[in-house]
């Protein structure tokens, strides 16, 4: 017994270091996974999701992750196309369409996004002025994920959106905007009372016009003065003169003179 007891010993290590071997070599990959597998430095295929057999030493594998990645852009110092300068941070989504060339085309396809979409977003928002970052969002955001998108099109990186979070101003551009609001405020409302009295002299224009060719017009509205006054309750009402009454007095007074 004690003769065979270093032989059984070393079976035991022996079948140990087997399991162990066996057990490196199974790979389990999520379903939102693939695994891009490397042969003796070459690669071979990308493989998953489920159960993959990997060959320790001649064989690695780096896995990647297929689901969208939603990246926050550090906020950025951009000078505006008329000279404001405002800090603006924005939101990437992205994910990896083809795993073979985000692992093969760039060292590390996140790291290079983001540094990429830094530069676009100074880039982009660089080319415009500030009223057209505060009201045209949606515009520069196609933009600027066009341009991502072809950048990392390569990579094997689908760009799907991006998002401009904030555009924040310092105090004292804040109230030259304000004063500016007010000011266009105050210049709008000028053109329309001036619009306004323009029309309502066009209008009595008009009036005066049509009552030049129809006199009976003028004792029409004579009429309505009359009931207008009646349905007051005045202690004193004075009765307007219609003018073709002066006229006839005056033509009168002219023959007896």
């Amino acid at each position: 017994m004690e003769g065979h007891f270093p032989i059984n010993f070393i079976y035991i290590i022996i079948i140990a270091i087997v399991a162990i071997f066996l057990f490196s070599m199974i790979r389990i990959l999520r379903e939102y996974e693939r695994g891009v597998v490397f042969t003796l430095g070459r690669f071979w295929k990308v493989k998953g999701p489920g159960l993959i057999i990997i060959v320790p030493i001649i064989q690695q594998m780096v896995r990647v992750d297929l689901r969208t990645i939603v990246m926050d852009v550090p906020t950025q110092d951009v000078i505006s196309k008329d000279n404001v300068s405002v800090k603006v941070n924005a939101v990437v989504y992205f994910r990896v369409v083809n795993p073979e060339n985000a692992i093969i085309q760039v060292e590390n396809f996140f790291e290079a996004i983001s540094q990429l979409a830094q530069t676009t977003l100074r880039s982009v928002l660089g080319q415009h002025e500030l009223d057209e970052m505060l009201s045209e969002r949606d515009k520069l955001n196609v933009h600027i994920q066009k341009i991502l998108d072809e950048q990392t099109d390569a990579w094997g990186v689908k760009v799907s959106n991006v998002e401009i979070k904030h555009v924040d101003l310092d105090e004292s551009m804040i109230r030259a905007i304000a004063k500016q609001a007010e000011a266009e405020r105050d210049r709008r409302a000028k053109v329309i009372h001036a619009e306004g009295e323009f029309q309502a002299s066009q209008r009595l224009l008009d009036a005066a016009q049509i009552i030049a060719q129809e006199p009976q017009t003028l004792q029409l509205r004579y009429l309505q003065t009359l009931s207008n006054i009646a349905e007051e309750n005045n202690s004193t009402i004075i009765f307007p003169l219609p003018i073709d009454l002066l006229t006839s007095f005056k033509k009168l007074m002219d023959k007896m003179g």
